[in-house]
């Protein structure tokens, strides 16, 4: 996806002055970089220090030791699975090349690599993403864990390929900071986990190849930090990156300067990334769970190394954690709610390891945990490694000093997000927040006042999921759109104007009315917005614990208007539509359920499943991966106050 004129236009007029002049110098200080490459200064009696304590790896569960040492076995097959495609290739891998395409990116100066063009690049994100060598933290892990060589002689091996491979400034991998800053994060547990490999200081801190591209790597992110409209996960993963590299790897003459800027940078760029309540202001569930990973590993690294951090910091990691503790359902999934691309800030685990439940333990182990979170019963890897390095808080355990939720929050104002529980553990998610972060909400959808239910953490009513970024325009419009979600669309047109694939030239607002959780008996939320000019979209939704009983009712107001409601239904979800009825089957833990769900008679009611011209009646599991489910659209008309009511019934 090559970009045009017009939306560079666009995405200027999303940028502040002083945005611009930054922007204007990165351009200078890239022409300036082709020819001007420094050599990395000398190292002398370079150490590394920042090792897990006696006892840490003996304290990792069997079951979640025996998971990692299977997920590692894979790897030293040679296979792996990024984004829906299976690689066999990852004994020796060609790091330029996008197996799901066959294409292979371009060399040259890396700012000339034209990384959005698929057809030139192939999908970048598939090359990318080994490239974070987040693989070879998984087997230094296994290595640490079993103490096999094989393990750690891998790492050296690709390690050194990808160093030979990928010099400084040239080719695909030097063109995004995040990228950078993973890679470096990555870097820093290797080392760490190989500690007792006798190949580990000659791999690192006596390699001149290893030095030069930390060094370049550190030298980058100091240079081009991601800047205001795009100061989103993205700055957080550079400072993170910066700052741990900084701190375990502070061999260097700019090292000091290089960890206070960062830790700077991440305390700064933390608060403005969180709601006071928590939630990350991308509103985009998966990037709370990276900028959670990410700023949890950072404060580890700083307690490693024996560097203060401000106590604002653990604050916002702390927040953040009890946030996720009260957003997710019975099985300890959390909305799934704007772009998703399965980032990860630090991988040691294998597979089959719950990601939130891991973050959950980690919360607990870090923090304590609440008397109102829900409990986890799985284990993992990265909790007792990260809680080994944190230093407990003097002041009050490990925790920062602060008031903490008495109960299960349900509402979070700030981010709009409001969630009704009831009995068989139904769940439901009510938006009625802001579109996204920062003027162009990169990873917004145009959402508002969707919702999204659960039944014993059974997709029932979906979110869709995000699918694709790059090369597949019509894809992603189609995961990001109105018509993508369970909300109300006039005239056949979004809530929110894209202006690009991570660009929205004009929001819905949306504000929340009322909201009621405090009755067991029946919860109640009310709210609208104004993304449809001369018309407000305003929704109630109620549900009845007694009767297990969901009631949305969409209000129109305005002139006469084409309607479409879309009810999207989890890929497990079988519906039997009849007229304005569905009756929906499914299956958990071998036990059928089902539910009865009565839509709007004024409406005419057809069900879509894996339409692809257009794309309609789908879900995507994961970046990169989709499958048919159904969809069911009612289409007609709103004229002057018009109200369509939608009740939800479960069975048993």
């Amino acid at each position: 996806m090559t970009m045009s004129a017009g939306w560079y236009l666009r995405r200027l007029s999303r940028m502040g002055p002083r945005e611009v002049g930054g922007r204007a110098g990165d351009a200078v200080r890239r022409r300036r970089w082709r020819s001007a490459r420094p050599d990395c200064p000398g190292v002398t009696g370079a150490r590394f220090t920042a090792v897990l304590p006696a006892g840490t790896i003996a304290a990792i569960p069997p079951d979640a030791a025996k998971r990692l040492v299977v997920g590692a076995d894979r790897l030293m097959d040679g296979r792996a699975e990024y984004f829906g495609v299976v690689r066999d290739d990852l004994d020796d891998p060609d790091w330029w090349c996008d197996p799901k395409t066959g294409r292979r990116a371009p060399g040259g100066y890396s700012f000339d690599v034209p990384y959005r063009d698929e057809d030139a690049v192939g999908d970048v994100k598939q090359i990318w993403e080994l490239s974070r060598h987040q693989y070879l933290t998984v087997l230094a892990a296994a290595y640490a864990v079993t103490g096999e060589e094989r393990y750690a002689e891998r790492v050296a091996e690709h390690l050194r390929s990808w160093w030979t491979a990928n010099p400084p400034l040239r080719g695909v991998h030097w063109i995004s900071g995040i990228e950078l800053g993973i890679r470096l994060l990555s870097w820093v547990w290797i080392r760490r986990l190989l500690d007792g490999w006798p190949g580990a200081a000659g791999l690192f801190e006596d390699n001149p190849v290893a030095l030069n591209q930390i060094w370049h790597h550190q030298r980058w992110l100091a240079a081009f930090p991601s800047r205001g409209s795009s100061a989103n996960n993205h700055v957080i993963a550079e400072a993170a990156g910066q700052f741990a590299a900084a701190c375990a790897f502070g061999w260097f003459p700019s090292s000091t300067r290089w960890r206070a800027e960062a830790l700077r940078s991440l305390e700064r760029q933390l608060r403005a990334n969180t709601f006071e309540s928590g939630l990350n202001r991308e509103l985009a569930t998966e990037y709370h769970g990276l900028v959670l990973e990410l700023g949890l590993a950072a404060v580890a690294e700083a307690d490693a190394a024996g560097v203060p951090v401000p106590e604002s910091v653990r604050l916002v990691l702390l927040r953040m954690t009890d946030a996720l503790a009260a957003i997710v359902d019975s099985r300890l999934r959390p909305p799934r709610q704007g772009d998703a691309d399965d980032g990860h800030g630090l991988v040691v685990d294998g597979e089959g390891t719950d990601r939130w439940a891991s973050l959950l333990a980690t919360g607990d182990a870090v923090f304590g945990r609440l008397a109102w979170w829900p409990g986890v019963t799985g284990t993992d890897v990265r909790t007792p490694l990260l809680a080994a390095l944190v230093r407990p808080n003097p002041a009050n355990g490990t925790a920062p000093a602060v008031s903490r939720p008495a109960s299960r929050p349900a509402h979070f104002a700030d981010a709009g997000m409001t969630i009704l529980r009831g009995p068989a553990e139904i769940w439901c998610r009510c938006d009625g927040g802001p579109h996204g972060f920062l003027s162009i909400a990169a990873h917004g959808h145009a959402d508002a006042l969707s919702v999204e239910v659960r039944h014993d953490g059974v997709d029932v009513l979906a979110d869709p999921g995000t699918y694709c970024y790059h090369g597949q325009p019509e894809w992603r419009r189609y995961f990001r759109s109105t018509l993508g979600h369970n909300t109300l669309q006039l005239d056949g047109a979004d809530q929110s104007v894209s202006g690009g694939p991570f660009l929205w030239t004009r929001q819905a607002r949306s504000r929340v009315l009322a909201m009621d959780t405090s009755h067991e008996a029946v919860a109640r939320w009310c709210a609208e917005h104004d993304g449809y000019q001369r018309s407000v979209h305003r929704r109630r939704v109620e549900l009845t614990a007694a009767s297990q009983e969901l009631r949305v009712v969409d209000e129109v107001r305005g002139p006469r208007r084409d309607v479409r409601l879309a009810f999207h239904l989890g890929p497990a979800v079988a519906a039997d539509l009849t007229g304005s009825r569905a009756v929906l089957t499914w299956t958990r833990d071998g036990e059928d359920r089902s539910a009865v769900l009565d839509l709007p008679g004024q409406l005419r009611w057809r069900a879509h499943r894996g339409e692809t011209d257009p794309p309609l009646g789908w879900y995507s599991a994961g970046f990169g991966r989709k499958e048919p489910a159904t969809t069911l659209v009612g289409t007609g008309f709103a004229d002057g106050a018009q109200g369509f009511t939608t009740v939800l019934r479960f069975r048993g």
